[in-house]
This record gives structure tokens, C-alpha cells and sequence, in this order.
């Protein structure tokens, strides 16, 4: 924070448990009393879960941690936010997903979307479709929700081991953050277009 504020950008920073309620309301009401409103609301906590995650070898417990952050998460800060959001402009809502979510890329001959854990996969699957539900119960023309795919990017949550750069990662985030009132929404992209889920 202190880089951002010498840089002159005006930015707070505080904890937040996309896991517990209290936790999420409370940045909602310190966002509305320090800045008086909320134009982006980027959703990105996510975790993998225990190994191993094969099918056969899944714990549900796992699928039940991997569920209350990736989608659980999202549902509780995107509704403890959504009145801010709605009294903006031009609300943008960005949820972080991935590919390896997409039943049609695992689907398709001759993709091979490598080992990926299971309850992580299908926790962006769910996570997927609650962003399209969410754009379509809203119909707000303003309100643009749509889901992001960095990519494997070199982050806590890949072991720090991706290919790609934070900054490369965030680059469809801010894309997405700053399309105009008549972009899309209900959508899945990734920096190459579209991505079939």
C-alpha cells in the first residue's frame, strides 16, 4: 500500500475471509464509508485443496473447502457488494476463473488439459455457471459480469510455478474491468477471445 500512496493512488487494504460473513461485511461497510462507492468488484480468492484429487482418490471434505472459497466465496462478497455496484455508473463485476472449468475444452478430441485436481476443476465449473445465473437474474444492461482466465500464472495458489506473470495474469482482469457500458456480459475470456466452457 505504501508503493500505491506514493504513487499517489488512493488505496486501503484490509483482511477479508471469503469464508466468513462477518469478514465480508466488513469491507463492504469500510468501502462505503472510505470511498463512498464501488464502480469494480474483482472476485479472485481461490484454492486447489488437499492432494491427491483424482476422481476416485477425492475427499469430500476437500470438495467442500474448495467449494465454500471458490464458490461460496464469490456468491458472499458479490452480494455483500452488489449495493454499492448497483448505485454505480458503470458496475463491472469480474469473476476470476479458469479453463480447466471448461467441460467443453475437456471434452473435445485432442485437448489435453493435463492433471488437474478435481474438486478444483469442478469447483469452476459450478463457480462458471453461477457467474451466468448471476448475469441473468440481474438484467441489468449496466451491470456487466463476466468471467476472467489468466492463465497458469506463477501465484501461491500454482506453487509459484505457472508460466505467466502476475502482470501478464491480471491483464484480462483489467480488461474486462474496463469494458465499455455495451460490452459483454455472462461471458468466459481469457487474452485470446472467447473460452468454450
Amino acid at each position: 500500500m505504501e508503493k500505491l500512496r506514493a504513487a499517489g493512488i488512493d488505496a486501503f487494504g484490509m483482511p477479508l475471509d471469503v469464508t466468513d460473513d462477518a469478514s465480508v461485511v466488513a469491507p463492504a461497510e469500510l468501502i462505503a464509508d472510505q470511498a463512498g462507492g464501488l464502480d469494480v468488484l474483482v472476485n479472485n480468492a481461490a484454492i486447489t485443496g488437499c492432494m491427491p484429487q483424482t476422481p476416485t482418490t477425492l475427499d469430500p471434505t476437500t470438495v467442500r473447502a474448495v467449494v465454500e472459497t471458490n464458490v461460496n466465496g464469490v456468491i458472499g462478497v458479490t452480494n455483500a457488494m452488489l449495493p454499492m455496484l448497483r448505485a454505480s455508473a458503470s458496475p463491472r463485476i469480474l469473476n476470476m476463473s479458469s479453463s480447466v472449468g471448461s467441460l467443453a475444452l475437456h471434452t473435445t478430441p485432442g485437448i489435453e488439459m493435463g492433471p488437474v485436481p478435481a474438486g478444483y476443476l469442478a469447483s469452476k465449473t459450478f463457480h462458471n455457471a453461477i457467474t451466468i445465473q448471476c448475469a441473468k437474474e440481474l438484467g441489468d444492461p449496466n451491470i456487466l459480469i463476466n468471467r476472467g482466465c489468466p492463465g497458469l500464472t506463477e501465484t501461491d495458489l500454482s506453487g509459484f510455478s505457472g508460466p505467466r506473470t502476475p502482470r501478464q495474469g491480471a491483464a484480462i482482469a483489467i480488461h474486462l474491468a474496463t469494458l465499455f457500458d455495451d460490452g459483454p456480459t455472462g461471458g468466459f475470456f481469457n487474452d485470446a477471445g472467447t473460452v468454450l466452457w
